[in-house]
């Protein structure tokens, strides 16, 4: 399982970030304003919520990248959020994020589940598994 502790010293340029992070159909959040605003949208459309909390200088960040993006792509009932911890520094140590990629799985803005790393099987399974727990109407 691929995890990241801490940032590295030298960071470089990381502008290439939202490319990599939120193709496909995955909301890059930059504000507390847009967080709010599309939990309160998928609050009213009875959507879940998977929050990716990544970092652009996470290497299994950047490896799961892809496979959360097809993942959008392949579950349009799901609302997929990224948030870059580094960006929003705050808010993402108000979720105790203590290693990156960290995903929360959120219904109706609880969290219901979580995982950390980027263990593609176990992100397909939890998924797999939310969807299951979802009556047939709310798909």
């Amino acid at each position: 399982m691929g995890l990241c502790l801490t940032k590295p010293l030298n960071d470089g340029d990381d502008s290439d970030h939202n490319l990599k992070f939120a193709g496909g159909n995955i909301h890059l959040i930059t504000t507390k304003e847009s967080w709010d605003e599309k939990l309160s949208e998928a609050r009213r459309d009875g959507k879940i919520v998977i929050a990716n909390f990544s970092a652009s200088w996470c290497g299994p960040c950047r490896m799961v990248a892809p496979f959360y993006c097809e993942l959008s792509q392949k579950h349009p009932s799901l609302m997929f959020l990224t948030v870059d911890v580094d960006e929003l520094t705050e808010f993402s140590t108000s979720w105790d994020i203590k290693a990156t990629p960290t995903f929360f799985f959120l219904r109706d803005g609880q969290e219901i589940d979580k995982l950390v790393g980027a263990n593609k099987l176990e992100l397909q399974k939890k998924i797999t598994n939310i969807l299951g727990s979802v009556a047939p109407g709310q798909k």
